[in-house]
């Protein structure tokens, strides 16, 4: 059982790294970034190309370093190229440009590496108490990161410019914030997060395609939701929850045939509850 909670909140763990780049997202530019899932994707690409060379700890360092600058970038063009220009545009232009996007991705890759999965051997070897050590490191290093944008968050100057423009965009803009500096910041660090989860996700499981980032950005974005979309609390709450969700449902033989069902009733449930999430806040519209 101590072993299904642990993978359950190391998987929870990713989850919540997805989910807080849809969360900023959100909550600062106001969009639905449906592209997300499919950084993770090329972040894991990242790292089976690094990985083909044959010096063992040297791919594995730069692996790491090329994957989060590779999807750190990524975002920047992304949000530049594609979601810039429809800054005034309705919520359904975005929505449409952001899958779009998602599907340019996945054929580029499809292009690039072809449609059959490919193996990449990047778990870390040994266990602890009998729990692998990569689900213990993949808890601890996300743990540390989620805390760390927490404190950025609250404590340095972007930080607050970054809620500052979450709460007001406009007010902001009139006190000098740089909105468009702000936005594109975001998108880094949302995209930095998702190589991050890359790197956990090709440990736990080493098969990658074109389409690997969908299901995992499914889910995340309905951790974000559980937790309450725009919340960073809640993202990491509702990610942890539907990891724990999913690990304790798939070890339970008769339930383990519905564990995507069951994740996404939960979802269902906590929204009928609390239609803006577990901790997210309701917000008065002005009109």
């Amino acid at each position: 059982m101590l072993n299904t909670i642990i993978d359950g909140l190391s998987l929870g763990a990713i989850y919540a790294l997805i989910a807080l780049g849809y969360t900023m997202v959100y909550g600062i530019a106001k969009m639905l970034n449906f592209a997300h899932g499919d950084i993770i994707m090329v972040g894991a690409y990242a790292i089976l190309s690094i990985m083909m060379i044959n010096a063992p700890v040297i791919s594995v360092i730069l692996a790491i370093i090329v994957s989060i600058a590779v999807c750190t970038a990524l975002g920047i063009v992304v949000e530049r190229t594609a979601y810039r220009p429809l800054r005034g545009a309705s919520p359904l232009a975005v929505l449409i440009t952001a899958i779009g996007v998602s599907y340019l991705l996945q054929g580029m890759a499809q292009l690039i590496f072809g449609v059959t999965p490919r193996t990449v051997d990047f778990k870390i070897p040994g266990n602890i108490g009998g729990i692998p050590v990569y689900s213990i490191v993949t808890l601890i290093v996300a743990s540390i990161l989620m805390v760390g944008l927490t404190l950025f968050v609250k404590y340095t100057r972007t930080g607050r410019a970054m809620v500052a423009v979450s709460e007001d965009r406009g007010a902001a803009q009139l006190m000098g914030v740089n909105v468009n500096a702000i936005i594109a910041i975001t998108f880094a660090i949302g995209s930095a997060l998702a190589a991050c989860a890359s790197i956990f996700y090709v440990m736990q499981i080493p098969k990658i395609d074109p389409t690997l980032g969908s299901m995992p950005g499914i889910k995340a974005f309905t951790a974000a939701v559980i937790g309450g979309i725009g919340s960073l609390p809640g993202a990491m709450l509702g990610g942890v929850l539907l990891g724990l969700v999913e690990k304790i449902t798939q070890s339970i033989p008769f339930l383990s045939a519905y564990t995507t069902a069951i994740e996404f009733s939960l979802l269902i449930i906590i929204l009928l509850v609390k239609p803006s999430g577990l901790l997210g806040k309701k917000r008065n519209e002005k009109v």
